[in-house]
């Protein structure tokens, strides 16, 4: 089997999860170079890598090149991404700066691979929320064409970054102790709290906040229908890792509930947990190092005609970043789009 030269930007939360799920898949990898803002060794699962600062020369000779950073971060892939794809890398970045070009397919593999093949060189991973959510919305899209999605997100800390989960776990120290909170990650005391707000607010979409712009606008892009009504309201909640969304989809025509589950059961990339009368559903607390997109909850909507409510968890870090690009990867050698 041919092996790869990856190089990875950024060691935080997204990128120590990337180099574990690149050896937990068993990646073809020949080499991996890890870039970052100083030198340094980080010893991750009992490896040490040599972090080097960034550089454009740092590209020459890569096959892939992994932008790293957490959910909205910016800076890495603006300075280097489209330099590295001149380089010869094929990148694949997990932040929002090019996720909306034309030039750039947003993907999730289990969705939509085939926009791979227009790639010139820069691939996006969506936004983690949007990962999750058209893993189980495209299944029923392509039986039944979606006509609208609502959709509440309940999102943990860890899609903030690591300064965010220490926030959350001092917090729960602190604030039992009488101790007065101090809130940086967020506006408000995340602990014992739910924040209604990620992101800041878009004169493009009043009154939404640029989480739920993003849930929009990228649902559109990957499903292929740019008319789709799509509304969303994100909250940060205090768990440390797995997002939970409540997602109210109506389509073109009925589908019951059982024909639902059974889709979905067999949809690649989804679990189906839906054994309400034993309180069996999806949960953050199980599906933490897991990859796969659980769904739970199905049930038809009593209110409106030819539509369902459902509820899917994943694991943020993992299939809304880490995993998801490494998949994004593992789908383009196989599709033969690797030189």
């Amino acid at each position: 089997m041919k092996k790869y030269s990856v190089v990875l930007v950024g060691i935080g939360l997204v990128g120590t999860r990337i180099l574990q799920v690149l050896r937990q898949r068993n990646f073809p990898v020949s080499r991996i170079k890890v870039l970052a803002r100083s030198a340094r060794t980080e010893r991750i699962d009992g490896v040490d890598y040599e972090v080097v600062p960034a550089s454009p020369e740092a590209f020459d000779g890569a096959d892939f090149a992994l932008f790293a950073g957490t959910e909205g971060a910016r800076g890495a892939s603006q300075l280097y991404g489209w330099e590295a794809a001149k380089r010869g890398c094929i990148v694949i970045d997990n932040g929002d700066d090019f996720r909306m070009d034309d030039r750039v397919p947003l993907v999730v593999p289990e969705v939509n691979p085939e926009a791979l093949r227009a790639h010139q060189g820069l691939i996006s991973n969506p936004n983690c929320s949007t990962i999750q959510m058209v893993v189980a919305l495209a299944p029923l899209h392509r039986a039944a064409r979606i006509k609208r999605v609502v959709v509440t997100t309940f999102q943990s800390v860890s899609g903030t970054g690591s300064a965010a989960v220490a926030e959350l776990d001092r917090q729960t120290r602190e604030v039992p102790a009488g101790l007065p909170p101090k809130p940086e990650a967020y506006p408000h005391q995340i602990f014992q709290n739910v924040i209604p707000q990620i992101s800041s607010l878009k004169d493009s979409y009043p009154g939404y906040y640029g989480e739920e712009i993003k849930m929009i606008r990228e649902t559109r892009k990957i499903l292929g229908a740019p008319d789709l009504a799509v509304s969303a309201t994100c909250v940060r909640v205090p768990v440390r890792f797995g997002h939970s969304e409540a997602v109210n989809v109506e389509l073109e025509r009925k589908l019951t509930a059982a024909e639902a589950r059974d889709i979905l059961s067999k949809a690649e990339g989804v679990r189906v947990l839906d054994d309400p009368a034993k309180s069996v559903y999806p949960m953050p607390l199980f599906c933490e190092g897991q990859d796969d997109t659980f769904v739970g909850r199905i049930r038809e909507d009593s209110s409106r005609p030819n539509t369902l409510d459902l509820w899917c968890v994943s694991d943020n870090i993992r299939k809304g970043a880490a995993t998801n690009a490494i998949q994004i990867a593992e789908k383009m050698i196989a599709m033969g789009l690797v030189k």
